[in-house]
């Protein structure tokens, strides 16, 4: 499947690649298609969104995404070396031109104002996550709208960090691996809602 997906795409997107990975920046993995589609199909991103994939790696799910629910996309990737791929998988992709790619720290990302869903597969540290979601409050202030996070196979830290900010709602878990006997409890999407704080 995964293979057949990239052939579809007209992209190269697996394998991981760990060469800059560390301490709080963490490998490159991509998210497998079955969970994407699952994503796609799920009604929480349509043509009139914007999705930001934090830690992009080769650009699977921007690419993906844009293919099939027409929304627009932002992947951002720190790792020069996976930036340059996939910059090279939007020379060939389909609706390549609703896909914007950008080499720079999560961090340093300011949000802009059209952003409104965000897609996390554990791209970094709690401590820069904590960062990135002040980023989006921010945004989210200037811009009063919805956004809707969603965090695929969420690390425990992630996961006790998630329940503590008060500004963020669990709307929704979509199991991954439904019916499967033993399934892995973290093969799921978490979906977030980030609403305005009033300080």
């Amino acid at each position: 499947m995964e293979n057949e997906w990239d052939k579809l795409l007209h992209i190269k997107t697996t394998g991981r690649d760990d060469t800059i990975s560390d301490l709080v920046r963490y490998p490159y993995e991509p998210t497998d298609y079955t969970v994407l589609e699952q994503l796609a199909s799920s009604g929480y991103i349509t043509k009139n969104n914007t999705v930001v994939d934090y830690g992009c790696g080769k650009g699977r799910v921007s690419f993906f995404l844009t293919s099939q629910t027409k929304c627009h996309a932002i992947g951002i990737e720190y790792n020069p070396r996976l930036y340059q791929r996939a910059c090279t998988n939007q020379l060939t992709a389909p609706r390549s031109s609703r896909v914007s790619l950008l080499k720079t720290d999560a961090i340093d990302f300011a949000v802009p104002e059209q952003v409104d869903r965000c897609f996390f597969f554990n791209p970094f540290s709690v401590k820069i996550l904590r960062t990135v979601l002040d980023n989006l409050q921010k945004s989210c202030q200037e811009s009063p709208r919805e956004i809707l996070l969603i965090f695929y196979y969420p690390s425990p830290s992630y996961t006790e960090y998630l329940a503590t900010v008060p500004h963020l709602t669990l709307i929704d878990t979509l199991d991954c691996r439904p019916g499967e006997k033993y399934s892995d409890p973290r093969e799921k999407l978490l979906v977030f809602r980030l609403k305005e704080s009033n300080h």
